[in-house]
């Protein structure tokens, strides 16, 4: 049962994550749960402030300390987070689980050279010297396709251009070959032709180097072009859960249904776009039952009772979850492809 083929590279099970102010408790993260396999990819979709990048930073324990509650199970490659020591825990940064963040500018340190930050954490983590370590980020470059890679070792963050610090960022979390990438949307300050490029080369990349990763982003397209499974989430939980191709086809809550009615990527030509009426709640406020509810085009008065359970279709092996009364009822044949 130790073999790394059967262990699951990532377990969480009943994730919360609350902001206690003076004033109201902001409830970011409400109890989500869910497995990745090594060399899978988990896209999580949803709107802003619905508790993505909350959930990636978690797992990371990079949240502030007395500001974030955190409760529940996090285990990665076999280390439970939650009780790591702070020194176990910079270890296991950059080594273990590495995270693209979604604006490269502020996560580069302006006043070192993208070539010394890598080696830096090369030699923190991998115990280089400075000449195999400098050898090792001019590869990393290479890698991520950063074109005149020995000139750009020597560029700060504002030398380059926003592609260009993307692909660094990505090299910068590869650097110590780690199990698992967190990449929190980061796409979405690039414009569409280099989008599409960063895209390609994360899903190129992961799948050469065998990687875990959990993919957040707004954006059903890019969901769809990177990941094995789908996780929808919605005021902090995940109110659909499957393989992208099920959840794209036949969804199963009404909230990824309004996503796939109001993108272009998930309706036919000519088709009306369809926006989901109103806005997401305030997580300081959320009323009981299903968040979603006065949204909703199927809302019914049970729906803002009592919170729905996870209703289960699909196969054991690759199960199609969602929280919604009426999930057997919802749903459209899309005319999303495989």
């Amino acid at each position: 049962m130790n073999d790394d083929s059967i262990q699951p590279l990532a377990l969480v099970e009943d994730l919360s994550v609350r902001f206690v102010g003076r004033e109201s408790t902001v409830h970011a993260v409400n109890g989500i749960s869910f497995v990745l396999r090594r060399g899978e990819v988990l896209g999580i979709l949803g709107e802003s402030g619905s508790g993505k990048s909350v959930t990636l930073r978690a797992l990371m324990r990079l949240l502030p300390r007395g500001k974030a509650s955190v409760s529940g199970r996090i285990e990665i490659a076999g280390h439970d987070v939650m009780a790591m020591p702070e020194k176990a825990l910079a270890r296991f940064r950059g080594a273990t689980a590495a995270m693209v963040f979604q604006e490269p500018m502020s996560a580069l340190d302006p006043v070192y050279t993208v070539g010394q930050q890598i080696v830096e954490t090369l030699a923190r983590h991998e115990s280089m010297s400075g000449g195999a370590a400098a050898k090792r980020a001019l590869e990393l470059l290479d890698l991520v396709q950063i074109p005149s890679a020995r000139r750009r070792l020597d560029a700060y963050p504002h030398q380059l251009s926003g592609g260009l610090r993307q692909r660094a960022m990505i090299a910068l979390a590869l650097s110590c070959r780690p199990a698992l990438l967190l990449a929190d949307e980061p796409t979405t300050a690039l414009d569409a032709t280099v989008q599409i490029q960063i895209l390609l080369l994360l899903r190129g990349l992961q799948k050469e180097l065998g990687m875990g990763m959990i993919f957040v982003t707004h954006d059903l397209g890019v969901a769809l072009e990177v990941s094995h499974r789908l996780a929808v989430m919605y005021a902090g939980r995940f109110v659909e859960t499957g393989p992208v191709g099920a959840v794209a086809r036949q969804p199963r809550h009404p909230y990824t249904e309004g996503l796939l009615n109001s993108t272009v990527q998930a309706v036919p030509r000519r088709t009306r776009l369809t926006p989901i009426p109103g806005s997401p709640p305030n997580p300081a406020r959320l009323a009981p039952g299903c968040s979603f509810a006065p949204r909703c085009p199927y809302a019914v008065a049970p729906c803002t009772q009592a919170l729905p359970e996870l209703e289960t279709a699909g196969a054991a092996s690759e199960p199609h979850l969602a929280r919604c009364i009426r999930s057997g009822l919802v749903g459209r044949q899309s005319a999303v492809p495989a």
